[in-house]
């Protein structure tokens, strides 16, 4: 049974990677940073903050085409994401979806 500090662990290493994804993505990125208000030069910094994870994964959540690309791509499975989100300080599932 996973503990609740090696389930912490592991959300934080999923949405590291997502974090790693919008960042390399030109098109991720900028949308990331207009709907968050963060600043690119100011990345590191909040990503130190309470939430920044749990903010990151919902991004990925909410556009499920995204969901799909970042899954793909790290070999992730799409359901983790959630679990992970779940799993991060200030993280719950409650979040707008796109079509």
């Amino acid at each position: 049974m996973a503990t609740p500090g090696s389930m912490r662990e592991e959300a934080e290493t999923i949405a590291v990677k997502a974090l790693g994804f919008v960042a390399a993505d030109p098109e991720l990125l900028p949308r990331f940073l207009a709907i968050t208000g963060i600043e690119a030069h100011s990345i590191r910094q909040a990503a130190g903050e309470p939430g920044f994870l749990a903010g990151v994964l919902q991004f990925i959540l909410a556009h499920e085409p995204t969901l799909m690309r970042f899954a793909a791509e790290t070999g992730t499975p799409p359901a983790s994401v959630g679990r992970a989100l779940r799993a991060l300080p200030l993280g719950d599932d409650d979040h707008e979806h796109s079509i």
